[in-house]
């Protein structure tokens, strides 16, 4: 039997590492990064450092791109030869990405497409793609991959620590974190996302130190007894904290089938400043 045609379509938010999206030949909507001056586009021409370095002058906004970019990566996949689009994005309780992928996917009837939300954000949204590229590669039909990827959602899981909530709040993401509080008694919560895919604070702890041991224990009790599970580490300027969480994560977790490393892209450091620590958790059977 043939191989299905199918494309796999991502928001720069999902924070799939490079490597993956060009071995898996992974379409890429890139989310702007706007300043007073001038508008940039997420991981082309600027880098996290430099988000960082210009915080304290100026707190940026983010945007997706105009319709009518992200029709032409449309156009583009119909060219390259696909007959079928996978489109996975950030969570709809975070962005607007997902409505305006699903509308313009609604309005180009040249593909097939199927728009999942992955209810997440970062690199736990990441890891539901990493899985899908495997599914096309390995060909798997169009309804398995549909059913799967939705099974997914339920089965991945982020936890962040950040070093201040002043980036959450404002950029108007702070969700369901009680956020005065924390700063005055410099009370780090694990923040995660629920099921409709929005903020909330799953526990607070004392300093940062304290901080990540609870988030280390809340990430084995997601796990549980698994066999077959993915994690990732991503940092914004906390690279010694993530190595030393991800050797931890490495000794724990030996079944874990990969253990992904990196960056969060500066669309997201908008958001959640310097210090960011987040752990990506996808389990993958039942």
């Amino acid at each position: 039997m043939n191989k299905e045609k199918i494309a796999l379509l991502v928001d720069s938010g999902t924070d799939v590492p490079q490597e993956l999206v060009e071995k898996y030949n992974i379409y890429v909507i890139p989310l702007q990064i706007i300043y007073k001056d001038r508008v940039y586009t997420d991981k082309v021409d600027i880098t996290p450092e430099e988000v960082y370095r210009r915080l304290p002058q100026e707190i940026p906004s983010t945007s997706l791109p105009d319709g009518a970019t992200i029709t032409k990566i449309f156009e583009k996949i119909k060219e390259d030869g696909y007959e079928k689009l996978l489109a996975v994005t950030i969570s709809s309780g975070l962005s607007g990405t997902h409505n305006i992928v699903r509308l313009i996917a609604e309005d180009f009837p040249a593909l097939e497409s199927f728009v999942l939300d992955t209810k997440n954000i970062g690199i736990a949204a990441g890891l539901q793609v990493i899985e899908a590229a495997k599914m096309i590669e390995n060909g798997d039909s169009w309804e398995d991959i549909k059913v799967k990827t939705e099974e997914n959602v339920k089965r991945s899981k982020i936890y962040f620590n950040v070093a201040t909530l002043e980036y959450l709040q404002k950029g108007g993401r702070i969700g369901l974190v009680a956020s005065i509080l924390g700063n005055a008694l410099k009370l780090n919560p694990i923040i995660s996302c629920n099921e409709q895919g929005v903020y909330y604070t799953v526990s607070k702890a004392r300093g940062r130190k304290k901080s990540l041991e609870k988030t280390f224990e809340l990430i084995k009790e997601f796990v549980g007894n698994h066999k077959k599970i993915s994690l990732a580490v991503a940092h914004g300027e906390a690279e010694e904290d993530a190595k030393t969480f991800y050797q931890k994560l490495k000794e724990h977790f030996p079944q874990a089938e990969e253990i992904y490393f990196g960056n969060i892209s500066p669309a997201l450091v908008v958001h959640t400043g310097p210090g960011l620590l987040g752990i990506g958790i996808q389990i993958l059977e039942d």
